[in-house]
Parts: structure tokens; C-alpha cells; sequence
């Protein structure tokens, strides 16, 4: 492979225009921690909506997607496919109520939602366990992938005339240290903009992302003779095609190739259990995390709807498909290749040409960055705004406390660097946040609906996968992140969920005091609220149920079947993803006019 000069100026120029965004919204970012994390609170739609779909859309993604292709085909994507209905509900349940509470950051919402020192405790605690334990390892795995694209495209690269460095027992690599370069430059245009910047850089980025990859998809299928050409090339195992999973037996089975059927528990795991138990960024049931953050950045409680909407259709329906396209040439391309996720840089290196290899090495350049920048403000609005500013140090001035936070990127990204070390396989990182959070999805749903969980409710959700991962691990030797993953989350479901709501009716529930005033900001509404609204009957509740369930279907039958439209188009099947399609308009217009009913039909 051969850089050319017009591959050099492409990538020059994305950094140029990145960084001028950072020095241009310098200004307006610093005047307060509010305008550094929520962006004044004045952010359209969509660009709230893009900036999310375009911190999910890392480095990481395609070339885990890849791996799980490489696994089980296409259907081996109902890994993240299914947080789609935990999505919906956060778009037509959660997205008014976050952008309603007025807090900075999601670990806030323990400080108006519970009283007494576990609310203390666990503000703090989440602030720690999230914001720096949970945070680091995604952005761990977000550095493997770069590693990864750096390792197959300069393979012989050295970092100034070194090939790497041994610090404490941990090996830092040239490619590292090169990833290390990148946050670097990430850090610099993120602390000086915050989220300002930050938003306004990931809708360019994302753009740049998007294109790379169809455009990578458009050669690499043509490589191989199109996609009837992918078809025939993959005829003996046909079934990588279908998208949903063949579960007619117990345990799955291996078909010629070594490609993993899957298992009915599996099927059952996604489909059922884990789209609402498992806390994972971007896909927190209920919403949290950087995709609450841009919720709460939102103009007003209209465009927090909207943007949420937005994310979920471009995050499912519109980017999926480049991807596992370039997933399925890799099958025929590199079939021994052992490291499923490199293959597809192994893409880029072998069929792109001049400029169009720069373009996508800028496109991975701004998926990465754009992740690393949304995940160090967040990360660091825990720290600073729910640890530094409530226990450390308290009564500081704003500028102050945005001094103290464009430090912490800084070493929040360090720690990341050690993290991530620690890994092999993207999909192993993504499949150990799971099972690790699983279980304080429920909790997570209905603190906003159920007066009686209390702050002990999810310290012992988040504690518990904890006390049973050792006894899953070493007491029934269940290869808890690989092999036995989908039957551990199940168990380590119902186990958090026994533990946590035993937990809650054991300990004191939160003052009433602090639930009249949470009610009366927030007011939510619904029958697990109905011991404190009806003590507040001058308080308006939040009405039409009924119609946010229908909503949440429609909207779940929108981006499924344009999902699965867009695909069937795409392998030919043009009859049937028609139909698709125009199911997908139809309830498109019905979720329209339903909120034209209530009075959404004008967005300001």
C-alpha cells in the first residue's frame, strides 16, 4: 500500500477543519460548565440527533460488526440490532422527561430523584464507576480499533525511531503510541470547545465517516463480481444472508467454513432479555450517559424527542449496511484470516485507490475522534460536575471548574491508553460492559415511574453482576464473555433483578419531601407515581400513555423494516424490501400525525 500525496492532503485538511471548529467555538464554551457540557442548552435537533449517531459510529464499529459477521452473518448483529426497542422507549418516554429535569449530566438525576447519604454515595459512585471505570474501557476499545487499522496499514510504523516502550508491566506499542498522538489532538480541540464543538465537529465527521464507508462498500463489492458475485462466492454457506437467525436448535451448530449458527438461548438473550436489562453507551434503557447529555442540550423538550428520534434512525436503518457489505467480502477475501476485525482494514489496504484511501483513512480518523472527544466531555462532566465539584471541591467559580475539566480530558485519555492493552477482540469488550451491567436496565426504567425505588435499588444493581460473574467464571467454568455470554446475561439478569428489588423493599424508600419535589419538576405521570400526584393535584401529569406505547411500535417497526428494506434492495430482493419500505412510511406518517394530535405538528 502506497500513501499518496492527495491521500496526505485529505487527511491534512480534515485535521485543519477540525481543529478551526475547536478554536471557533473556544469562546462561547468557556464561559460556564453548562455551556462546556450542554452547549447552552440551544442545540437543534438535528445536530443533537447526528452528534449521536456520530459518537457511536467509532473506529470500533465496522470492524466489530465484522466480527460478528464473520461469527454468524448478518444476523450475528442482533448483538446491538435489538437495543433498538430500548431505544424507542427512550425516544417517546424519556427524551421529554431528561430534557424536563434541567441537570448537566444523568448522574445529576440521583441528586433530585433520592435523598439521604446512599444518594450521596451513589452520585459519587456512578461518577467513579461510570464516568471514569465504564468510560475508560469504551474508549479502550475504541484505541484497540485504531491499533488495528494502524497495525494492518504500516505495519513497519515507528513512533519517532522507536518500536515501543515497556512502562509498569504494560507494553506500549508504536501503533499506540500513535493512537496516543491522536488523542492528543483530540483533547486539545474537545477541551477547548466542549460540547459546542464538539457537536458541531461530529456532524462533519460524520458525514466524512458515512461516505468513506459506502464508498469502500461500492468497491469492495464490485471486487468480487457484485453482489450476485458475493452470493454466489458464499453459496455454500447461504445462510450468512438471512436476518433472522436460524434458532431451530438448542446450542447452535458450526456449518462448513466455521461460521456459528445461532442458538435459541441466544435468540432469546438479544430478542428478550437484553435490549432492557444492560446499561451499554448509547443504548442506556431510558437514556443516559452522551446520549442523555445531548437530550438535555436540546432547544427545548420537542427537539430532545426529535433528535432522539433521529439518532435511532440513522444509528439502525441508514449505517449498518456498508459495513456488513464490506463484513461479507471480507469472508471471500481473507477466509483463514484469523483476526476477523482487521480484515476489514485489510479492505482498505488491498482495493482502494489514490484519494479514495485517503478519504477513508480521514473517515476513520473522524469516527474515532469524534467518539474520543464525545466520551472525554462526558466522562469528565461526571467527574467534574457529580466528584470534584460536590465532595472535592466545592464553591469555585465557573471558570474555574472548565479549567479543571479540560485537565481532566487530558487524563482521562491516559488511563484509557493503559485500558487498553488489556484487549484482544472489540466484540469481547462490547460483550463484557454488557454482561457486567446487566441487570440495572430495569431499574433504570423505572426510577422514573415507580416512586419506591430508592438509591439503594441501583447501588445493588450495580453491585450485583459483580458478587455472581466469579461464581459463573470459576464455580461452573461458564466462559462468561465468548462462548456462554448470551446464558450469563440471562442468569445474571434475574440474579440483579432479585438482589435489587429484595434490596429496595428492605431499605427505607426516598423521603417524601424529596419525591413531591421531583414530581412536581419532572412530573412523569403514570400509576406508579399515584401515592405522591395525588397530593399534588395542581401539578399536570403527563398524559396519553397509550399513545407513546403505539408510538414506540411504530417507531420500532419504522427503523426495523427500513432496516431490513434498505437490505433486501441491496441483495436483490427488490419485491419484498419494497414492502418493507412502505410499511416503514406508513408508520412514519401515523407517528407524525399522532404528534400532530398533540400539538407537534410545528417545530420552532
Amino acid at each position: 500500500m502506497i500513501i499518496e500525496k492527495i491521500d496526505w492532503i485529505i487527511i491534512g485538511l480534515y485535521f485543519l477543519v477540525s481543529i478551526s471548529i475547536g478554536i471557533y467555538m473556544s469562546k462561547r464554551a468557556g464561559k460556564s460548565t453548562g455551556d462546556f457540557f450542554l452547549s447552552g442548552r440551544k442545540l437543534p435537533w438535528y445536530i443533537a440527533g447526528t452528534s449521536m449517531v456520530a459518537t457511536t459510529f467509532a473506529a470500533d464499529t465496522p470492524l466489530a460488526v465484522t466480527e460478528l459477521v464473520a461469527q454468524r452473518g448478518i444476523a450475528g448483529n442482533w448483538l446491538w440490532w435489538n437495543m433498538l426497542f430500548g431505544g424507542m422507549l427512550t425516544v417517546f418516554f424519556f427524551a421529554r422527561l431528561w430534557r424536563r429535569s434541567n441537570i448537566i449530566t444523568d448522574a445529576e438525576f440521583v441528586d433530585i430523584r433520592y435523598s439521604g447519604k446512599a444518594a450521596k454515595f451513589l452520585r459519587g459512585f456512578r461518577a467513579v464507576y461510570i464516568g471514569i471505570f465504564m468510560n475508560t474501557i469504551v474508549m479502550a476499545w475504541v484505541n484497540l480499533a485504531m491499533v488495528k487499522i494502524f497495525q494492518v496499514l504500516f505495519p513497519d510504523f515507528l513512533f519517532f525511531g522507536i518500536s515501543g516502550f515497556d512502562f509498569l508491566g504494560i507494553h506500549f506499542s508504536s501503533h499506540l503510541l500513535a493512537v496516543a498522538g491522536l488523542m492528543g489532538f483530540v483533547a486539545i480541540y474537545s477541551s477547548l470547545s466542549g460540547l459546542w464543538g464538539v457537536s458541531i465537529t461530529d456532524t462533519f465527521q460524520f458525514i466524512m465517516a458515512m461516505s468513506g464507508s459506502i464508498a469502500l462498500a461500492i468497491f469492495a463489492v464490485n471486487h468480487v463480481g457484485g453482489i450476485s458475485g458475493l452470493k454466489a462466492a458464499l453459496s455454500e454457506n447461504s445462510w450468512v444472508f438471512e436476518f433472522i437467525p436460524d434458532v431451530g436448535n438448542a446450542d447452535g451448530s458450526v456449518s462448513s467454513g466455521g461460521l456459528l449458527k445461532m442458538s435459541v438461548v441466544a435468540f432469546v438473550a438479544y430478542l428478550g432479555v437484553q435490549w432492557w436489562s444492560s446499561w451499554y453507551p448509547g443504548a442506556e434503557p431510558g437514556g443516559g450517559g452522551y446520549i442523555a447529555q445531548r437530550m438535555m442540550s436540546a432547544k427545548d423538550e420537542k427537539h430532545s424527542l426529535l433528535a432522539t428520534l433521529w439518532f435511532q434512525v440513522a444509528h439502525f436503518a441508514l449505517r449498518p449496511w456498508p459495513w456488513i457489505l464490506v463484513a461479507l467480502v471480507t469472508l471471500v477475501l481473507y477466509p483463514n484470516e484469523a483476526d476477523k476485525g482487521a480484515a476489514y482494514v485489510m479492505v482498505i489496504r488491498d482495493l482502494l485507490p489514490a484519494g479514495l484511501l485517503g478519504l477513508l483513512l480521514a473517515a476513520f480518523l473522524a469516527a474515532y475522534m469524534s467518539t474520543i472527544a464525545s466520551q472525554t466531555v462526558w466522562g469528565t462532566s461526571y467527574i467534574i460536575n457529580d466528584l470534584y465539584k460536590p465532595f472535592i471541591k466545592k464553591g469555585e467559580d465557573e471558570k474555574f471548574y472548565v479549567k479543571i475539566s479540560r485537565i481532566t480530558t487530558f487524563l482521562l485519555m491516559f488511563f484509557s491508553l493503559i485500558v487498553t492493552t488489556q484487549f484482544d477482540r472489540i466484540s469481547d469488550a462490547w460483550k463484557f460492559i454488557l454482561v457486567m451491567s446487566a441487570g440495572i436496565g430495569l431499574v433504570l426504567l423505572l426510577r422514573w415511574f415507580w416512586w419506591r425505588v430508592n438509591a439503594w435499588s441501583e447501588i445493588s444493581a450495580m453491585i450485583a453482576p459483580y458478587l455472581i460473574f466469579p461464581v459463573l467464571k470459576y464455580g461452573f467454568n461458564l466462559d462468561v464473555i465468548s462462548t456462554d455470554f448470551e446464558l450469563s446475561l440471562i442468569i445474571i439478569v434475574i440474579w440483579s433483578s432479585i438482589v435489587w428489588l429484595s434490596v429496595t423493599f428492605l431499605t427505607k424508600p426516598t423521603e417524601e419531601a424529596k419525591l413531591i419535589d421531583f414530581y412536581t419538576k419532572v412530573h412523569p405521570g403514570g400509576i406508579g407515581w399515584t401515592k405522591i400526584s395525588n397530593k399534588l393535584p395542581n401539578v399536570k401529569s403527563d398524559e396519553g400513555f397509550g399513545i407513546m406505547f403505539i408510538n414506540w411500535f411504530l417507531g420500532s417497526v419504522l427503523v426495523m423494516l427500513s432496516l431490513f428494506g434498505f437490505g433486501k434492495i441491496i441483495f436483490q430482493e427488490y419485491l419484498i424490501g419494497t414492502v418493507f419500505l412502505i410499511i416503514a412510511l406508513i408508520s412514519g406518517i401515523l407517528i407524525y400525525y399522532n404528534f400532530s394530535k398533540q400539538g407537534w405538528g410545528k417545530i420552532e
